[in-house]
């Protein structure tokens, strides 16, 4: 009587489906806290972004109006906040309030927009920033926040506004 090595077919099909199974099972709970994670660096992004505004803005790194109330700055800006860093030569500079990977506007499947308003003829400087996922895959809500620092979002698609309900509401 000969002894055959190996697995029946049967034995690499049940194998297979066990594997299938289980995989079907992982994976959307995989993406899901993906999504979750890449939800909650956004929300911690846009915190940073807020105390960042509030330091620019009180060392006065940009005044349109020459009032001495400080306006809020760019993406940019908060990365390099006197615009001498890559000046040849010089060496020590205002450290930034936020890393390049901030400033470039695109962290952890999420989009970050700055929008920012000088103040001047009365009106106080202004900023808002949105957060909004690159595709359904990286986030399903988006999120706002300005000078108020109340960070606000929408979980419909639309884009977040000051008039969206509050994170942690």
């Amino acid at each position: 009587m000969r002894m055959r090595a190996g697995f029946t077919l049967i034995e690499l099909m049940i194998v297979v489906s066990i594997i299938a199974i289980i995989a079907a099972i992982a994976i959307p709970s995989l993406l899901r806290a993906r999504i979750s994670a890449n939800e909650a660096s956004a929300i911690s992004s846009l915190r940073t972004l807020s105390s960042a505004q509030i330091s620019f803005q009180a060392g006065c790194y940009q005044d349109a109006d020459s009032d001495g109330v400080g306006d809020y700055g760019t993406l940019a800006q908060l990365q390099n906040p006197d615009g001498a860093a890559g000046v040849p030569g010089y060496i020590a500079g205002v450290p930034g309030y936020i890393d390049e990977t901030l400033a470039s506007g695109v962290k952890q499947g999420y989009n970050f927009t700055m929008n920012v308003v000088a103040g001047g003829g009365g009106n106080p400087p202004t900023f808002s920033c949105n957060a909004d996922p690159q595709s359904a895959q990286s986030g399903r809500r988006t999120f706002f926040i300005d000078e108020s620092g109340v960070l606000r979002f929408e979980s419909n698609g639309a884009a977040a506004t000051a008039a969206s309900p509050p994170v942690g509401a």
